[in-house]
């Protein structure tokens, strides 16, 4: 399975289209023929994008969690509800519906951020303001975890 990095600016067209960076395009049909799922984010206000084989392994994930416990079935109900199956066209193109683009406030830019074995998509102008944020804020936390204290640079 592909490794996505880096930030992509791109462009919705008036059907909410977006085309996918060329330089995904090969491994995401070779990884999944194309297919994808799209869900919200359940901290910020932008989406996740994951490959059908990474998302089907979150899936799973989530269906073993207790369905009688409120925070599970809140995730569940978040995540699962959500999702939405969207396959790239010809044109490496795919359709981010309407609610989802209204639920990370995305009109005509969005900006597309490898995150491993997933993407975020973003508006674009929530993508700048969240940055500039967190490059202010002390990442000398007291809440930082232990496995970010020997993270080298």
């Amino acid at each position: 399975m592909t490794f996505f990095r880096g930030i992509n600016e791109l462009n919705l067209d008036a059907k909410g289209r977006m085309a996918l960076p060329s330089k995904y395009r090969e491994s995401l049909i070779d990884d999944c023929e194309g297919s994808l799922v799209l869900t919200i984010d359940t901290e910020d206000r932008c989406l996740l994008v994951y490959p059908m084989p990474a998302w089907e392994k979150v899936e799973a994930q989530l269906a073993k969690l207790p369905s009688l416990n409120k925070q599970a079935r809140r995730l569940q109900r978040l995540l699962l509800g959500h999702a939405t199956e969207a396959d790239m066209d010809k044109a490496g193109r795919i359709l981010v519906p309407a609610s989802l683009r209204g639920f990370a406030e995305i009109d005509r830019k969005g900006v597309l951020i490898g995150q491993g074995h997933k993407f975020e998509l973003w508006a674009d102008e929530v993508w700048n303001a969240e940055r500039e944020e967190w490059l202010q804020e002390d990442l000398q936390s007291d809440d930082m975890p232990e496995a970010m204290t020997s993270l080298a640079l």
